[in-house]
C-alpha cells in the first residue's frame, strides 16, 4: 500500500512545476531524480541478469546451433517491436505528448471547468493503439513463412523458425500496451513500474522454457516470448489505473493527430510527429536485421554467436541509457515550459555521464571477453569452441558501444519538443547504409566480426552527426566542449582497457580472472580520468567520500 505522499511505486513525490535551475543535485527534483535513478538502476540491473539467466538458460539447453538460429531468427520480431513500442518510438513520442498534456494541465486556471489535456490525450490514443496492434499482430503471424524468407534466405530450418515467429508475433500488441503504459507513467516520474518490465518479461521466458523444453523444443522459448509480454503488462497496470483513470469522454482523433484542434489549441500529437520517430527507430532496429540476413549466409551459429556477444557486451550501454530513461521526462517538460536553459545543463550532464558508464563497461568487456563468455554460457551445448568465436566478436562490438549510448542520450532531445523533425533519421539512415555496406563487403572475408565492426563503424557515424547536429537544432549544448569531455573519456578507457588486457593471462582461472578484472579496470580508469582531467570523475569521487563520511 502507498503511504501518503508516495506516488505508485514507491518514491516520494517529485516537484509539480519546479521552476527553473531547481535541477540540480541539492535541489528537491535533483533528489528525486537521483533517487529514481537508483531504483531504475537496481531493476535495470535485475532484468539484466535475468536476461543472462535467460540466454545461459537457452545456450545451455539449445547450444549455438540450427535449432537456436531458428529461433533467434523469430526473436527479430520482439526485438523489433521492442525498440518500437518501448524503447524508442513510443517513448518518444509519448513522453513528450503526455509532458505538454501535463503542462497545459498546469497552465489552467484553478477551479475553471473545461477538458483535461491529460485524460484526452489517453482517451484518444489508447484504444485506436490497441485495435492497430491487435491487427498487425495478426497480419505478421499469417505472414511468418515470408517474413522468414525474406530475414534469413539461407537459414538450415526455416519452418521451425515460421513456428516460433507465429509465437512472438503477439509481442507486438504486448509490448505496444507495454511501451504506452512506460511512457505515460514516466511523464508522469513514476519509475519504477517501468523499470521492472524487462524483469517480469524474462522470468516468463526462463519459466516457459525451463517448463515446456521437453516437449516443445526451442518453441518453449518463442512461447516464452508471449508470456513475457503479458507479464510486462500486467506489472505496471496497478500504477497506470492509479495514475490514469480513464473517465472522461473519448477526445476527437481530429484534437490529437493533427487535426484541427480543440479550442484552437495545438495538438498533442501529429503524424508530422510520428513519422520521423517511426522511420529512425525501424532504420536503428534494422541493424539487427542486416546483421541476421548476412550471418544466415555464414555457418550454422553464426547468428548465435552474434546474438551471444550483443546481448552481453550491450549491457553496459543499457545501463548508461538508464540515466537518459529517467531525465527524459524532466528534458521534455522544460522543452515544453520554455526552460531551455535548464533542458541544455540537463543533456549535457546526461551525455557526459552516459559516456562515462559506457565506456567504463566497454573497457571490461575488451579485456576480459573470453573469461566473461566462458562464466557465462561454457556448459552444457555451449562448447568451448562457440566460446572463442563470441568473445571475439563481442571484442568487435565493444568498439560501437559508445556510439550506441550517445544516439539512445542524444536522440532524446530531439524529439522532446514536440515537434516535427527528419533529422535523427537522416543521420540514422545513413548510418544504416554504411552497417549494410561495411558488413556485406566485409562479411565473406572476416564473417561474424565483419558484420559486427559494420555494425559499430554505422552506428559511431549516427552519433556523430546528432552530436554535430543538437547545439544548432534543438538545445544549445557546446558540442565541441562535449566531444573534448568525450575524447578524455575516451582516452581513460583506452588505458584501463589496455590494464585488463596485460593482467588477464597472469590469472590462470576465469572466475578469479574476472573478478580481478572487475576491480582493476574501475582503478585503472578513474587514475586515468583524474590524469586526463576527464569530467564527472572528481565530483563522483567528492560524493562518494560525503557519502561515507555521512554514514559514519
Amino acid at each position: 500500500m502507498a503511504t501518503a505522499g508516495r506516488p505508485p511505486g514507491g518514491l516520494p513525490a517529485p516537484p509539480a512545476a519546479p521552476p527553473p535551475g531547481t535541477d540540480t543535485a541539492g535541489s528537491p527534483l535533483g533528489r528525486f531524480l537521483a533517487r529514481a535513478a537508483a531504483f531504475t538502476a537496481l531493476l535495470t540491473a535485475a532484468g539484466a541478469l535475468l536476461g543472462l539467466v535467460r540466454d545461459q538458460t537457452l545456450a545451455h539447453l539449445f547450444g549455438a546451433g540450427s535449432e537456436t538460429d531458428a529461433f533467434l531468427v523469430a526473436w527479430t520480431l520482439p526485438e523489433v517491436a521492442s525498440t518500437l513500442l518501448i524503447e524508442d518510438a513510443m517513448a518518444l513520442v509519448l513522453v513528450p505528448a503526455f509532458s505538454l498534456a501535463l503542462s497545459r494541465r498546469a497552465a489552467q486556471r484553478p477551479g475553471r471547468a473545461g477538458r483535461d489535456p491529460v485524460r484526452d490525450l489517453l482517451t484518444g490514443t489508447l484504444p485506436w493503439l490497441l485495435a492497430a496492434l491487435a491487427l498487425i499482430a495478426g497480419l505478421l503471424a499469417a505472414a511468418a513463412p515470408l517474413l522468414v524468407r525474406l530475414l534469413a534466405p539461407g537459414l538450415a530450418d526455416p519452418q521451425l523458425a515460421v513456428d516460433c515467429t507465429r509465437l512472438t508475433a503477439v509481442s507486438v500488441l504486448t509490448f505496444g500496451v507495454a511501451g504506452y503504459f512506460s511512457a505515460a507513467l514516466r511523464a508522469h516520474r513514476s519509475f519504477v513500474p517501468p523499470a521492472a518490465i524487462y524483469a517480469a518479461y524474462n522470468v516468463g521466458i526462463i519459466g516457459t522454457v525451463l517448463l515446456l523444453h521437453h516437449l516443445a523444443g526451442v518453441r518453449a522459448a518463442a512461447a516464452g516470448v508471449a508470456v513475457g509480454g503479458a507479464l510486462m503488462v500486467l506489472v505496471q497496470l496497478p500504477a497506470f489505473l492509479r495514475r490514469l483513470p480513464v473517465r472522461a469522454r473519448p477526445a476527437a482523433p481530429a484534437d490529437l493527430l493533427g487535426g484541427k484542434p480543440a479550442e484552437g489549441r495545438a495538438a498533442l500529437l501529429s503524424f508530422g510527429l510520428l513519422a520521423p520517430v517511426v522511420l529512425f527507430a525501424l532504420s536503428r532496429q534494422s541493424q539487427v536485421l542486416v546483421e541476421r540476413f548476412l550471418g544466415s549466409t555464414l555457418p550454422s551459429g553464426a547468428i548465435s554467436h552474434l546474438n551471444y556477444a550483443q546481448k552481453v557486451a550491450q549491457m553496459p550501454m543499457i545501463l548508461s541509457l538508464m540515466i537518459c530513461t529517467v531525465t527524459f521526462p524532466v528534458v521534455a517538460r522544460a522543452l515544453a515550459d520554455g526552460e531551455a536553459d535548464r533542458a541544455r545543463r540537463r543533456v549535457e550532464r546526461d551525455l557526459t555521464l552516459a559516456a562515462l558508464v559506457v565506456l567504463l563497461g566497454a573497457a571490461y568487456v575488451v579485456a576480459y571477453a573470453p573469461q566473461i563468455i566462458e562464466i557465462l554460457f561454457q556448459r552444457g551445448a555451449f562448447q568451448a569452441e562457440d566460446t572463442a568465436a563470441t568473445a571475439s566478436v563481442m571484442r568487435v562490438y565493444a568498439l560501437g558501444l559508445l556510439g550506441h549510448s550517445l544516439v539512445g542520450a542524444l536522440v532524446r532531445p530531439f524529439f522532446s519538443a514536440a515537434r516535427p523533425t527528419w533529422y535523427p533519421a537522416a543521420a540514422m539512415a545513413l548510418g544504416l547504409l554504411i552497417t549494410v555496406v561495411a558488413g556485406a563487403l566485409a562479411a565473406p572475408h572476416w564473417g561474424i566480426h565483419g558484420i559486427a565492426a559494420g555494425n559499430a563503424a554505422g552506428i559511431t557515424v549516427t552519433a556523430l552527426i546528432l552530436l554535430h547536429g543538437l547545439g544548432s537544432r534543438v538545445v544549445g549544448i557546446r558540442a565541441r566542449r562535449a566531444a573534448g569531455q568525450l575524447l578524455r573519456l575516451l582516452l581513460a578507457a583506452a588505458a584501463a582497457t589496455a590494464a585488463g588486457w596485460y593482467a588477464a593471462p597472469l590469472i590462470d582461472h576465469s572466475l578469479l580472472t574476472a573478478a580481478a578484472g572487475g576491480l582493476l579496470v574501475p582503478v585503472a580508469f578513474t587514475l586515468a580520468a583524474l590524469v586526463v582531467r576527464a569530467p564527472e570523475v572528481p565530483q563522483l569521487l567528492t560524493a562518494v567520500k560525503r557519502k561515507i563520511r555521512d554514514d559514519r
